[in-house]
């Protein structure tokens, strides 16, 4: 079949598939810099044990280990997949020139000077995130600390971070979605619940003191519900870091993590509620499997309703801010990028395909609905995407793979 067939079938059912292509390109969706390297990032040892709660698994060879090797990475992981994309950051991944070092209460624009140029060269706009984790006053609580020290640390981290953040947007032209998040919890039954989250709010309260304009830069506060070492208690729960976001809404927007809630919660059906109430709302789309494992994003069935919702709730009009959120060191990580970002996009291109059935819904008529919906899945979405790809002038499926075992054959292998 070809594209055209296809779009005949889809035009039978009132759905214009160059209109949907069309919208697609223009949505900008974030690639986490993370995954190149493990979460290691460049500011302390490379060899450093994660902390915070989370834990990269896998020793596959061609871990990026200078900025310089996880540019390149990220290079071919965008020349691979389609769309509008941006890039993600972390403030551990800052890049510091002759030697010029600086702990990250004292980070400043200027340390993400080669991003900014990187992201200038190929039309990216950048989000921002406070790395909150993996840092020797990070072995335990951070914002929520009793040590006013070790709070007062991080509290200054957070506001560096609100400058790069403006400093990113201003330069790159695109609003910057800086989010916050830490793994402060703990492993065993705590004997106060109450004290870390209301320091934690208070910290929080100081970040955004910072002056910032909302239009630039987009604060987020993201939750989590455990995490290795803090599996009994986190103070960033959902109903913390949900409600904080309400009663905050002239500077904050939530954030959800698909992996940081339990098991049988789906994010899918929380984004209609929380849009509902929220002007704008952010994603970390990810992957986990029985807990926040951050397997690499499939097109299974609750990426694709989490687009589905995307796409319903007009969320591809800047209400919804998207980005990608795993890491996987078992797997070639550029094959990794791509898959993750392919399937995003895929998800959001059938979300784009689905025929509008409310008013079925309206009438009660749940058998047709059912038979329609059901229906729909055979459709001959793959010609569509083939033609969404062509058109992004990136290879196809079963295309681009070629060029990610080129690339571990004559670089990745060489790293060591």
């Amino acid at each position: 079949m070809s594209y055209i067939d296809a779009k005949e079938k889809y035009a039978a059912l009132g759905v214009d598939t160059d209109a949907a292509i069309e919208k697609l390109k223009n949505v900008p969706v974030a690639l986490h810099c993370w995954q190149g390297d493990d979460v290691r990032g460049f500011d302390t040892d490379p060899n450093k044990p994660l902390t915070g709660g989370i834990q990269t698994t896998g020793n596959y060879p061609g871990r990026a280990r200078t900025p310089e090797e996880l540019m390149a990475d990220l290079d071919l992981a965008l020349k691979l997949c389609p769309g509008t994309k941006k890039m993600n950051l972390h403030a551990s991944y800052a890049i510091f020139e002759d030697g010029q070092w600086a702990d990250r209460d004292k980070l400043e624009p200027k340390h993400f000077a080669k991003w900014v140029a990187f992201c200038k060269e190929r039309g990216l706009g950048c989000d921002f995130n406070p790395t909150f984790f993996s840092h020797p006053k990070a072995n335990g609580l951070t914002l929520s600390s009793p040590d006013p020290e070790i709070r007062k640390f991080w509290i200054e981290h957070g506001k560096a971070c609100i400058r790069i953040s403006t400093y990113l947007a201003e330069e790159l032209g695109q609003p910057c979605v800086m989010n916050i998040w830490t793994g402060d919890g703990f492993k065993d039954i705590p004997a106060d619940r109450m004290g870390p989250r209301i320091r934690y709010k208070e910290a929080i309260d100081e970040i955004l003191s910072e002056p910032f304009d909302f239009n630039k830069v987009k604060p987020c506060v993201e939750s989590k519900v455990f995490g290795i070492g803090v599996e009994a208690y986190t103070a960033g729960s959902a109903e913390f870091a949900l409600s904080y976001a309400a009663m905050n809404k002239e500077k904050c927007i939530p954030l959800m993590d698909n992996g940081h809630y339990h098991p049988t919660e789906m994010v899918s059906d929380k984004i209609p509620a929380l849009l509902a109430f929220f002007p704008e709302i952010a994603l970390h789309i990810t992957r986990p499997i029985r807990w926040d494992s951050d397997h690499v994003v499939l097109l299974d069935d609750e990426t694709k309703e989490i687009c589905k919702e995307i796409v319903r709730c007009g969320g591809l009009e800047g209400r919804v801010k998207i980005a990608l959120d795993y890491f996987d060191a078992s797997i070639n990580r550029v094959a990794a990028w791509v898959v993750g970002l392919r399937n995003v996009q895929k998800a959001l291109l059938q979300a784009l395909l689905a025929p509008d059935y409310t008013a079925l819904q309206d009438a009660g008529d749940w058998t047709k609905l059912m038979v329609l919906q059901e229906e729909q899945k055979t459709l001959p979405f793959g010609e569509v995407w083939e033609q969404y790809c062509r058109i992004c002038n990136v290879p196809g499926d079963g295309q681009w793979f070629a060029a990610v075992q080129a690339y571990e054959t004559e670089t990745l292998s060489k790293r060591g």
